[in-house]
């Protein structure tokens, strides 16, 4: 007995199990009637629900919005059954050409291997997306802004066509849903609510800023009501949960993490306008700039903006850089010691890659400019890495 009879921390207890006991039958019976209306304090088994994950996703979804959530653990597998819990063979989906890496690379290797016509799209298509809907169109991909090239997306005009297009179908008699879903991961949790702009499923990597540390990989899938069922189904079916530790590490994130990621934008947005002024740098991608393309949509659809953004690299005499000046210059920048070279982002860290390494890869809206040079803002003093920007650039 500790505190007067009653144990309390600001953080939960870790809980680490496979199994879960029961005194009778009948208590069995009434935990799986509640485990399968989702009740996430009900469980049968440790990879439906703890109440360490039960506690993380009460926070999570106070943040991020949607009525439940299918924990996984990384932010690829959370999109994966965005996927799954929505396409089957014979489906047309139209993803941004945008999209993340990995989640590119799930679409033509294993989505198209199961019968699934994938379509890549404009990300600056906005209401026109309309125009690509097809009777077997089932989902479209969402990701703003996009991976490495930042483009802003037009999400309510987007919506807006897929729930047209799902009403056009009921009139028709067809229960066949044109389903939206989003990679919302840069913006999340607070810089853009997806739900509120009409999305019906948010994909999330907590590995990024709701861990924070560099320490954790984890991924969420939040769904509206009527979807849930299915994602929780999805990720039951496939296996996908997190563990205790994990989930206690991304509990222990999100107490700090409404700081961090306004910190870390602050940060970035600083950075991204002395860049936009260097005389070794091009564009500078980042939608927090009145001169970015993207600028009016995020102004009008997000509440800020978190580190992550992208620049192109000049050569010395102006024209564009060579991928050895882009070595030279990640090189110059990892050995200050202040960014450091590496995958992921969205921790407290600063970071540096160039773009080529994690690949551009566009078929309907093609990179037309130089190499680019992706950055993440951390958490160190902006001048700090301001200084280690030029003296890199200076090389």
């Amino acid at each position: 007995m500790m505190n007067r009879g009653r144990y309390r921390t600001p953080s939960p207890l870790i809980s680490r199990t496979s199994t879960v006991l029961f005194d009778s039958i009948a208590d069995l019976r009434a935990a799986v009637a509640d485990a399968e209306t989702g009740d996430r304090w009900s469980s049968t088994y440790g990879t439906l629900s703890t109440p360490t994950t039960a506690e993380l996703e009460e926070i999570l979804l106070a943040g991020e919005g949607g009525a439940g959530v299918a924990l996984s653990p990384s932010g690829l597998a959370a999109i994966t059954i965005a996927f799954l819990a929505v396409v089957r063979a014979g489906d047309h989906v139209l993803v941004t050409d945008s999209c993340y890496g990995p989640a590119r690379a799930f679409c033509d290797d294993v989505l198209a291997g199961l019968g699934v016509d994938v379509e890549y799209y404009d990300p600056l298509i906005g209401a026109g997306i309309g125009a690509l809907i097809r009777p077997a169109t089932s989902l479209i991909w969402l990701e703003s802004p996009g991976t490495h090239t930042f483009e802003v997306q037009d999400v309510p005009a987007i919506t807006a066509a897929a729930r047209e297009a799902t009403a056009a179908r009921a009139s028709a008699g067809l229960d066949r849903p044109v389903v939206t879903a989003i990679d919302n991961t840069w913006a999340s949790p607070g810089l853009l609510r997806p739900f509120e702009l009409g999305c019906d499923i948010s994909a999330v990597a907590l590995t990024k800023y709701w861990g924070g540390h560099g320490d954790v990989l984890a991924g969420a899938t939040f769904a509206n009501a009527a979807l849930l069922p299915a994602v929780r189904q999805t990720a039951e079916r496939l296996g996908m949960c997190t563990n205790g530790e994990d989930a206690f590490l991304v509990i222990r994130g999100a107490r700090t993490v409404d700081m961090r990621i306004r910190a870390c934008g602050a940060a970035g947005l600083s950075l991204a306008q002395r860049l936009a002024g260097h005389p070794r740098v091009g564009r500078v991608l980042h939608p927090g700039l009145p001169s970015d393309p993207g600028f009016a949509l995020w102004r009008r659809d997000f509440t800020g903006a978190s580190g992550l953004f992208a620049f192109e690299l000049l050569a010395a005499n102006g024209s564009r850089a060579s991928a050895a000046d882009v070595d030279g210059f990640t090189d110059r920048l990892a050995a200050l010691r202040h960014f450091g070279l590496g995958y992921s982002w969205g921790g407290f860290e600063s970071l540096v890659m160039p773009a080529r390494w994690s690949g551009v890869k566009r078929v309907a809206r093609p990179w037309a400019g130089g190499e680019l040079i992706r950055l993440h803002a951390g958490l160190e003093p902006v001048e700090t890495l301001w200084a280690d920007l030029e003296a890199a650039l200076a090389g």
